[in-house]
C-alpha cells in the first residue's frame, strides 16, 4: 500500500452508547458471557441496530450477524425504530440460514430486542435468547465492531435519499462486505470464503 501511494481509512474511534432499556419487559441473561466462542456458523448469532443519515432524514438498520464467521446472516431497514424493524432482519436470517433449535441470539437490552414479538418469534424458533449486562456495549463487541466498520466503509457522502441509501446498503453488504471484506480474525478471508470450509 505505502508503495502504492495508498492509505487505508481510520475506522471511528469506539465510543461507548448506553442503550435505552427502560422498559417493564422481560431481560434474558448474557448467556454469552458463559459460552467459548463459536466452533462453526449458526451456534451464535448477534444482532444489533444503527441509524444512517440520507438527505431525506433517518433511515434504520437492523443487522443478524453470524458470530464465528461474522457473516450478515439477515438485515433490514425502515424509516422508523419499530419492532418490525429488528423481527424482519431475524425472519430473513432464518430463511437463509434455517439453524438448528438451541442457538443462541445475543443483543442489547433495547425495547425492539425485548419485545413480546420478538421474544415470540425466537421461542417459535428455539432460539435462546442473550443480552448484555446494563449500559455494556463490549458484550455485544462482535456486532458493535461491525456497525463501526460498516459506518467506516459503506459511504463517504451523505446519500441524498433514502433509496439510494437502501441500494448503498445492499451493495456494501451483499456484494462488498459478505463475499469480498477480508478480516484478519478470519485469516484474511472474507465470511463467505470462510465459510465454505464448513460445507
Amino acid at each position: 500500500m505505502r508503495q502504492a501511494h495508498l492509505q487505508a481509512r481510520q475506522k471511528r474511534r469506539f465510543v461507548p452508547h448506553t442503550t435505552r432499556s427502560d422498559h417493564d419487559q422481560p431481560i434474558a441473561p448474557n448467556r454469552l458471557a458463559k459460552l467459548p466462542a463459536p466452533a462453526r456458523p449458526n451456534q451464535i448469532w448477534v444482532a444489533d441496530i444503527t441509524y444512517l443519515p440520507t438527505g431525506e432524514g433517518w433511515l434504520y438498520l437492523a443487522v443478524v450477524l453470524d458470530a464465528c464467521s461474522r457473516k450478515v446472516v439477515g438485515w433490514a431497514l425502515a424509516l422508523s425504530l419499530e419492532t418490525s424493524l429488528v423481527t424482519e432482519a431475524l425472519t430473513r436470517a432464518q430463511r437463509e440460514r434455517q439453524p438448528a433449535p438451541g442457538l443462541l441470539h445475543h443483543s442489547d437490552r433495547g425495547i425492539q430486542y425485548a419485545s413480546s414479538a420478538y421474544r415470540a418469534l425466537l421461542t417459535q424458533s428455539k432460539i435462546i435468547p442473550s443480552m448484555s449486562r446494563l449500559a455494556n456495549p463490549y458484550d455485544n463487541a462482535k456486532a458493535e465492531s461491525f456497525m463501526a466498520t460498516f459506518k467506516t466503509e459503506y459511504c463517504q457522502e451523505i446519500p441524498p435519499t433514502r433509496a439510494q441509501a437502501k441500494l448503498m446498503v445492499f451493495d456494501y453488504l451483499e456484494t462488498f462486505y459478505n463475499p469480498n471484506r477480508l478480516h484478519s480474525a478470519l485469516g484474511y478471508q472474507s465470511p463467505v470464503e470462510f465459510e465454505q470450509q464448513f460445507v
